[in-house]
């Protein structure tokens, strides 16, 4: 029950299996609102695999990056104005009701996506699923968060951030599966349509949040509510730790005052919430997560695989891990606590990118030559820059560098010999093919390609059960509860206008500094991360919400992260 600290002493994963058996309502509220994390998981995997047949069937989609970035990005733009919205909405007219707008506003946005007859209504219908996903990314966690027993809070909460990942897997699958349809990305940004309108029915039969209801005086319709999550004899302490909650609140701000940004900056425990909460969802976009969503086929083209198919497939390798990871997150989170997970996480995401860094460097180091016996074979299809060339060697990289739009046609007896710098069409593409050789616009042929594979694999390991998961679970329980809406909105937004600079400006770096020295960046920033986490975020592991509370009141920073929960107590701390 919520009002007194529970000895984690089991898994949170186990106990939740034990719940489904005792109370499957609880369970049923969970699921039920992530179906909202399962919408943003799938809109961030799907775009990666319909970007690259979007290109295929819009020319200047193909030819323009900026173009690129502005399809996957426009989403997002829409996701800061829906989470935005959404904290305000959540406050105002409730947690459930915020929900069922954005399920809406994201099918809508699927059905105009599937039938875009050009760019420019394609980036409309992203737009309208960007504003579904904004609203449902704080939105969902909360629901969750308000109805879940402290015990095993942080384990449902996973539920939402599994779901996500969830998402992404569903996505790549389903781009595989429909590669061989006539009109591929249609078909797998339209199917986003069903999540939405399923998460519709199913919320439309729940009640509103608990806590949000008491917090609007209807005390009874919470009681209710209560009685279905909680145990009997555990029901009176749970409303009676609300009372005490909400009336401190009225006490300390009036009931009918304006929540702005300068009196939520003034308010110490809300302060160092927004700083912990705000500032882990901002490192876990710049540490480059949604570029490997967003792009992870485009990656491995750019590490020298260039089939679309085998691109995708390798994707799936990604999704699934992370997946996998947050898998592992649910099983551990409560168990291990939250800042140990964030430390572990973020030392092996240094490390990733840093394999990351090295194997493009090494790609783009060992491209393969153009030559000239090669290329007179293609005499009609000759990129231009080539036939004017002064430099008397060309490689691979360069002749994909070159204006108009140049291709690298491989070698048929060896992908690493010299082979052909052609014009950049579907004309040439295909001659290339009949030739019986790889055709390459996006990287060149490479032996490191494994090497890209270990390291995006090695980040998704390591990302998932700590970074992926962990900053939501923070931002769900750090604040009081009555600015938890509108702290919740502050930090989606900060998390979506993260993600619109890094998704915005992913293929623009790669083509103005390199792959290897964009990923050595995010590793640079995963460093800044690290020591964020060691000085401002506080352990909440087990803590009912009312006692996150006064812990920030007093204390915010714990260094020593490392002792059992018994120890607790005798940790040394530092004020912010």
């Amino acid at each position: 029950m919520e009002g007194a600290i529970h000895p984690v002493d089991a898994s949170a994963f186990r106990d939740c299996f034990s719940l489904a058996w005792k109370n499957p309502y609880v369970l049923r509220l969970a699921f039920s609102a992530g179906i909202g994390g399962l919408l943003f998981g799938y809109d961030t995997g799907v775009i990666s695999g319909a970007l690259l047949y979007i290109r295929d069937d819009f020319p200047a989609v193909d030819k323009k990056t900026v173009l690129q970035e502005s399809i996957v990005s426009m989403a997002v733009a829409g996701a800061i104005i829906g989470a935005a919205i959404g904290g305000w909405m959540s406050d105002r007219l409730g947690r459930r009701t915020t929900i069922l707008v954005a399920d809406f506003l994201f099918l809508i946005g699927a059905i105009v996506m599937a039938a875009a007859p050009n760019p420019a209504m394609l980036i409309v219908g992203r737009v309208f699923v960007g504003l579904g996903v904004g609203m449902a990314s704080m939105s969902s966690p909360l629901y969750i968060s308000e109805a879940s027993p402290a015990k095993i809070r942080g384990a449902l909460v996973s539920t939402n951030c599994f779901l996500i990942t969830g998402g992404q897997f569903l996505s790549t699958l389903l781009s595989l599966a429909f590669t061989k349809a006539p009109g591929t990305w249609r078909w797998m940004l339209g199917v986003a349509g069903v999540p939405a309108l399923l998460q519709f029915v199913l919320m439309f039969f729940l009640p509103e949040s608990s806590r949000w209801l008491y917090r609007k005086g209807r005390v009874e319709e919470a009681r209710s509510i209560l009685k279905k999550i909680y145990p009997p004899q555990e029901v009176e302490a749970e409303i009676e730790a609300l009372r005490e909650s909400v009336e401190a609140e009225f006490k300390e701000e009036g009931s009918s005052e304006k929540i702005s940004f300068i009196k939520l900056w003034k308010t110490r425990t809300v302060r160092r919430g927004l700083i912990a909460g705000v500032g882990l969802l901002v490192f876990q976009q710049f540490v480059g997560i949604n570029t490997v969503m967003y792009y992870s086929p485009t990656i491995f083209q750019l590490a020298g695989y260039a089939s679309n198919q085998t691109a995708l497939l390798l994707s799936l390798i990604t999704s699934g891990l992370n997946a996998f990871g947050s898998i592992v997150s649910v099983y551990f989170i409560d168990g291990m606590g939250r800042k140990k997970l964030l430390i572990i996480s973020l030392t092996g995401v240094m490390i990733s990118l840093g394999i990351l860094s090295a194997a493009f460097h090494e790609t783009s180091s060992h491209a393969p030559e153009v030559g000239v016996a090669a290329t007179n074979h293609f005499s009609n299809y000759t990129c231009p820059d080539y036939q004017t060339r002064t430099a008397t060697t060309w490689d691979c990289m360069r002749c994909l560098k070159a204006t108009p739009d140049c291709g690298f046609c491989a070698s048929a007896t060896n992908k690493m010999f010299p082979g052909a710098c052609l014009i950049s069409n579907k004309t040439v593409s295909d001659v290339c093919h009949k030739e019986n050789s790889e055709w390459y616009t996006k990287g060149c042929p490479s032996h490191y390609g494994w090497m890209a594979l270990i390291g995006l694999a090695l980040y998704i390991i390591f990302f998932s059960p700590g970074m992926g998961t962990v900053p939501w679970i923070v931002n769900s329980e750090i604040y009081p509860l009555r600015f938890r809406g509108v702290c919740g909105g502050i930090g989606a937004t900060a998390v979506w206008i993260s993600n619109l600079i890094v998704s915005q400006s992913f293929l623009s770096l790669t083509e103005a500094i390199g792959t290897s020295w964009t990923f050595f960046i995010f590793g640079l920033i995963s460093v800044a991360g690290l020591i964020f986490v060691l000085i401002f975020v506080p352990e909440t592991k087990g803590l009912p919400i009312e006692e996150v509370e006064k812990m920030l009141e007093q204390r915010s920073i714990q260094l020593v992260f490392w002792k059992k929960g018994s120890d607790e107590k005798n940790k040394k701390n530092s004020v912010v």
